[in-house]
């Protein structure tokens, strides 16, 4: 029976799930949107995962790490090994791609972070959650709104021949600017490369300010993709910038390499298996008023059974038996 091992990235905007082997291969991947619905996208990319694995002989979900703004969600509905947050998943997993790597760009569909290591730990880091100017979803505007498609955004940014200074600070700004310099007749190539360089002068102003980057650099999450966003960095640092094949998925992967050290010494994974697809997942919450820090209490259900609570400072909630109701 062969051993793979099962990582699990949910968040904002994208919901990752790709299988690796005992080697680390990449053995299935699936990049899909979670459309503020994770419990049944997941429950769909579990599916389709599934159906892919039958191509698969003598296999064994051997372990599973969940990370992403939905990690403890997706804990609960499959049954992790290990749960993280996405700086340690993407960290682990750009160490697998470059050994050595010092200094990890990374820009998502909702917000974007910056991760240093030094001598392979994580001495630093920082995330941007509030400002839209410096993630995917505002290209994604952006491009849409001048009728291009987000996949051809980052080739006709490298056919600027003028450079264009587009305000990149804020994203209502950047959009008006954007239209200033259209309406001024600069082209489209030369408007697009211009944000692009601001996107990038958004990131290094803002999450990267007073930080030591030093290469090598890993670029990682779906924006990675934008071969104009690349150049911009490269122009920026004066460094090469390393994209890994598997860049949109990095949080995933590195969730799966967490979940195969995790599991080295267990006899058992505590993965519920693939029939969760089948299960009804429904999550309630409401504010305890016990203490001035009035947490929001979240529980998950599984077939109208409690099955796990979380968001208390205190414990009272989290630490008493799953099975009493708090309802």
């Amino acid at each position: 029976m062969k051993n793979v091992y099962l990582g699990i990235d949910v968040g904002s905007v994208s919901t990752n799930i790709v299988i690796i082997d005992e080697n680390n291969n990449l053995l299935e991947k699936l990049y899909i949107r979670t459309m503020g619905n994770p419990i049944n996208v997941l429950k769909e990319g579990l599916g389709k995962i599934k159906k892919s694995l039958k191509n698969l002989d003598n296999i064994q979900i051997s372990g599973v790490g969940t990370t992403g703004s939905g990690r403890e969600l997706a804990s609960v509905m499959v049954g992790a090994d290990i749960v993280k947050n996405e700086i340690t998943a993407h960290a682990i997993a750009a160490l697998n791609f470059v050994p050595g790597v010092k200094t990890i760009l990374e820009i998502g569909g909702q917000d974007s972070k910056i991760i240093l290591l030094r001598n392979n730990v994580i001495s630093d880091f920082a995330m941007n959650t509030v400002c839209a100017a410096g993630t995917g979803s505002f290209l994604d505007r952006q491009a849409s709104r001048l009728g291009i498609p987000i996949e051809e955004f980052g080739k006709l940014a490298l056919n600027s021949t003028t450079q264009v200074r587009i305000a990149g600070r804020c994203a209502v700004f950047a959009e008006s600017d954007m239209i200033h310099k259209q309406q001024l007749g600069y082209s489209q190539e030369d408007i697009i490369n211009g944000l692009c360089e601001a996107l990038v002068r958004n990131y290094l102003n803002n999450l990267a300010k007073g930080k030591d980057i030093q290469p090598p650099i890993v670029f990682q999450g779906g924006v990675a993709a934008n071969i104009g966003i690349k150049k911009a960095f490269e122009k920026a640092l004066g460094y090469e910038i390393h994209v890994p094949k598997y860049h949109n998925v990095m949080g995933a992967i590195g969730a799966a390499l967490l979940a195969k050290e995790k599991v080295k010494n267990k006899e058992k994974s505590n993965f519920l298996g693939f029939n969760i697809t089948d299960k009804n997942f429904k999550v309630k919450g409401f504010e305890c008023d016990n203490c001035p820090n009035v947490c929001e209490i979240i529980g998950i259900y599984r077939d109208d059974e409690l099955v796990a609570r979380w968001g208390d400072k205190c414990g009272k909630w989290s630490n008493l038996n799953v099975a009493c109701s708090f309802e």
